[in-house]
């Protein structure tokens, strides 16, 4: 599981991404929320920790935005406002919880796990102006439904999967081929070069990007 923490608190927010570590979370800190809305572009992630009382933007405006954004993880709200309409509003924002500092750890991670389980039956990824519902393996790009086959599907659903990060052609046999016998590894060149022309035809800001003796990534480009 990969976690964001958004925490203007260095030294808090150390100690929270070490203890989350121990509990065997990937946690990616920034410190502020511009920093938390360019991070959320980049990476699909699991569950996000959101501090209110940020250095630039106030933490309920960086919610805003990122579900305005297409943010569908589930968004735990830390903060030292103590106020009904307080918590209302962060939960009105798009908040799914809400934890008042000072906080037990153990308290948090009880509510990180019931956020991921709660959570855990949507399997909707965002990267950029692609969505991708794992369950249907259905891709649309902003929200114009793109047809694809299972195995175009499945392509993506694992470059999604890893945003950012490159995914080696190993990784695409295994996810594709249930047999030794089925492998074709030359097929994958096929399968991501009619991904890229079904997502350049929906006119995506994603490419899928080569590294040569690597794999293959996804890559977002700002519009011209």
């Amino acid at each position: 599981m990969t976690l964001l923490l958004v925490e203007d608190d260095r030294e808090l927010a150390h100690g929270l991404s070490s203890s989350l570590a121990q509990s065997h979370y990937q946690t990616d800190v920034v410190y502020d929320g511009q920093a938390a809305i360019a991070a959320c572009k980049h990476t699909s992630y699991d569950l996000l920790i959101l501090d209110l009382g940020l250095p630039d933007l106030d933490g309920l405006e960086v919610l805003r935005r990122l579900r305005l954004g297409g943010l569908t993880a589930p968004v735990l709200i830390l903060t030292a406002r103590f106020d009904l309409d307080d918590r209302v509003s962060g939960l009105d924002a798009g908040g799914d919880d809400y934890l008042a500092k000072p906080f037990d750890l153990p308290e948090l991670e009880a509510r990180i796990r019931a956020l991921l389980r709660r959570s855990a039956g949507t399997g909707l990824h965002h990267y950029g102006d692609i969505a991708f519902e794992l369950a249907t393996m259905q891709a649309s790009v902003l929200g114009r439904a793109v047809e694809l086959t299972a195995a175009e599907a499945t392509v993506l659903g694992l470059l999604l999967r890893r945003p950012g990060r490159v995914v080696s052609k190993s990784q695409f046999i295994d996810a594709l081929y249930d047999h030794a016998a089925q492998k074709n590894p030359a097929m994958i060149e096929v399968f991501i070069s009619r991904l890229r022309r079904k997502l350049a035809q929906a006119q995506s800001q994603v490419s899928i990007r080569a590294l040569r003796g690597l794999g293959y990534r996804l890559e977002e480009h700002a519009p011209l």
